[in-house]
């Protein structure tokens, strides 16, 4: 079967790789001149099984009231006269009951899981390089509520499968002695081995690579611009070229991973998705010195902070604006994370040298993605994955290709029928 993927980020570019390794013909257009080079482009780096507790649980509404006026906010929604902001917002403070939240993590643990296994068979089977790390993923907590407010979500997660242990101040110094600094500052800690970290941009330019040479065509600097529908199916793809050509392309099945813009697609086939733009931010730091610099990926949950170590570079990013479309790089955000780092590490990475960063992430209200088909028969979706994009894309890249194969998925997660 002829399949186009919307979309080269890494949620395209994995869920074009299944699907050629079921034997499909796929086609991958993306409006960047390389893969991943958006929402991926400079991401947190986590596997992060771990990291399954949605923004949207029983503590955010009070949060966000009081962040609202904050700057350097970790949450921040900007009010807009935006229709689409406001109805997502109604759904997202639904989402934040105690029944909803334990249902949430319940789907984001196990797809992680998935995924995470995922991306492991497919390193030993193909010997790709990211600059990935197998060393585990650290929580750490410097405020005791946060931390007091941590311990049910984890044992939620232990009892799904997730190794989340609860450790003390003292042993999260010895798992990352890093932390040895702010160690009168810890008030505990979560640590799960089996996490990891790695460059997701990297992954996706070398799964690329390996895409091509198995025969997938990437067609880059392609704007979609619609879908057109005929007689209850998609019939092609409308787009331009980088030289503004129009062109159709047609298949026999289309993949949208085209992130936070995906809703903007749908709409016109009376196709409405939960999705709106949660702009994160990231700063990259050379090395400076190494004796004060993390080894172990770690995650600031009161600040929404993730910290990897990516070879001779460490990559800080986190925090969630919701102000539309807005690509604008806010220098006060981003020198808010880089005062944090410097609390936490000084003088670890090079400030001088720092490389700022933001993207649109495709968040849902749940934190939970939208993987399955639509009413259309040849019409699927892999998207929505928020700030979870590289933890759960080889996951969501493999069952997305089942289904469009007609085979069963090999996870109990609830797959969309929009």
């Amino acid at each position: 079967m002829r399949v186009i993927v919307l979309g080269a980020g890494l949620l395209g570019v994995t869920s074009a790789y299944y699907l050629q390794q079921l034997g499909h013909e796929v086609s991958v257009i993306d409006r960047q001149a390389s893969p991943a080079a958006e929402t991926s482009f400079a991401n947190g780096g986590q596997i992060s099984v771990s990291h399954a507790e949605p923004w949207a649980n029983p503590s955010a509404p009070l949060k966000v009231l009081q962040w609202l006026a904050k700057e350097d906010a970790p949450l921040l929604f900007r009010m807009r006269a935006d229709m689409h902001q406001w109805l997502w917002g109604l759904r997202f403070l639904r989402e934040c009951t105690p029944a909803r939240t334990r249902r949430n993590i319940e789907q984001i643990v196990r797809l992680g899981s998935y995924s995470r296994d995922a991306l492991q068979a497919l390193r030993r089977d193909t010997g790709i390089a990211y600059d990935q790390r197998s060393q585990g993923i650290l929580h750490f907590y410097t405020s005791a509520k946060e931390f007091e407010g941590a311990l049910a979500p984890s044992e939620q997660m232990r009892q799904l499968g997730c190794d989340r242990q609860i450790v003390t101040a003292d042993e999260a110094v010895r798992i990352e002695p890093a932390l040895r600094h702010i160690r009168p500052q810890l008030a505990g800690a979560t640590f799960t081995a089996e996490d990891e970290s790695g460059d997701a941009n990297a992954f996706a330019r070398e799964l690329v690579k390996l895409c091509r040479a198995a025969g997938i065509t990437f067609l880059m600097n392609h704007t979609v611009t619609a879908l057109r529908e005929a007689s209850g199916r998609i019939d092609h793809v409308e787009a331009t070229d980088s030289d503004g050509r129009f062109q159709r392309l047609r298949a026999d099945a289309y993949v949208l991973a085209l992130g936070s813009v995906s809703p903007l697609l749908t709409r016109p086939l009376g196709i409405s998705l939960p999705v709106y733009p949660a702009k994160g931010y990231s700063v990259t730091l050379p090395v400076k010195d190494g004796s004060m610099a993390h080894q172990v990926s770690l995650t600031d949950d009161e600040y929404k902070l993730v910290f990897s170590r990516l070879g001779d570079r460490l990559r800080i990013a986190g925090t969630a604006e919701f102000n539309g479309y807005d690509r604008d790089l806010n220098r006060v955000r981003c020198e808010a994370i880089v005062r944090r780092v410097e609390q936490l590490f000084p003088g670890a990475g090079d400030t001088d040298q720092a490389q700022f960063w933001t993207g649109l992430r495709p968040a849902t209200p749940s934190n939970v993605p939208i993987i399955g088909a639509t009413r259309l028969p040849n019409f699927f979706l892999n998207t929505g994955h928020g700030t979870l994009g590289w933890t759960h894309a080889c996951g969501s890249g493999k069952a997305i290709s089942r289904l469009i194969s007609g085979l069963a998925p090999e996870i109990d997660f609830d797959f969309a029928e929009a």
